[in-house]
């Protein structure tokens, strides 16, 4: 059960916003990791919002800057097109890829950075919304459908190889209101043979009480949360030892 801080950064900041949308700027992102870490969290995930659109280079000075005194597994996405990419975000630092857009565009990218760099660097980031009855893949930070289903693409990753898979709730992205419950109980009827990690919505300490139920033993990646002081890391770390205490 571990706990992730999620940062989404655009230029030099820290930036959130709801479904992805209506972005503000909260703090500088080195300086956040270094409160996360101070504070007991396990990872840090550092999603470059606008590296689609942009240069990465000035998003690896970063990493490079947060690890050279945090010593947890950092985690790196947004915008990693190629095998090029992939090795550039590792050499900075970074412990691990989050990769989503450039494998739906082409999954033989997945095969090629599975056998470069191993799967246990490689994490699919999944943005998913609900369209009728049907959770759709997205991306482009929720801008743009797939038609893929996220049944279908979570079988077609997992058969190809990766380390982890990171699911993004676009509906419960930044409202604080709790996670999509409709979307963990989808999940887990999904046969899964890597770790998840599920993101969107953690606004409150009951939310990840609901989590645990459904999945007690999966991870959390939490950013307005963090953001904005609504939760506490050593409150989500007494939840957890409560838990593991009564199993």
């Amino acid at each position: 059960m571990r706990t992730i801080a999620r940062l989404d950064i655009k230029n030099d900041f820290v930036i959130k916003g709801i479904n992805f949308e209506g972005l503000r700027k909260i703090g500088k992102p080195v300086e956040l990791s270094a409160k996360y870490y101070a504070e007991g969290v396990d990872e840090l995930l550092l999603m470059d919002s606008v590296a689609t659109l942009y240069s990465r280079e000035n998003l690896f000075d970063i990493i490079k800057k947060i690890t050279e005194n945090i010593f947890i597994p950092v985690c790196v996405g947004g915008g990693i097109r190629s095998l090029k990419d992939i090795e550039m975000a590792l050499n900075s630092g970074a412990d691990k890829v989050a990769i989503n857009s450039a494998i739906v565009n082409d999954i033989s990218l997945l095969e090629s950075a599975r056998k470069n760099f191993g799967a246990s660097n490689l994490v699919v980031s999944i943005e998913v919304k609900k369209n009728s009855n049907n959770w759709e893949i997205y991306v482009n930070n929720g801008r743009d459908k797939t038609e893929k289903s996220l049944l279908d693409w979570m079988n077609q990753i997992q058969e190809v190889g990766c380390g982890e898979i990171l699911i993004t709730s676009i509906d419960s992205d930044g409202t604080k209101k709790g996670l999509n419950i409709d979307l963990l109980s989808y999940v887990k009827n999904i046969k899964t043979s890597v770790p998840l990690i599920f993101s969107g919505g953690i606004g409150r300490i009951e939310h990840i009480s609901e989590f645990i139920k459904i999945f007690p033993n999966e991870a959390l990646a939490i950013g307005s949360a963090f953001h904005y002081d609504l939760i506490q890391i050593k409150e989500i770390k007494k939840l957890y030892d409560e838990k593991n205490n009564n199993s």
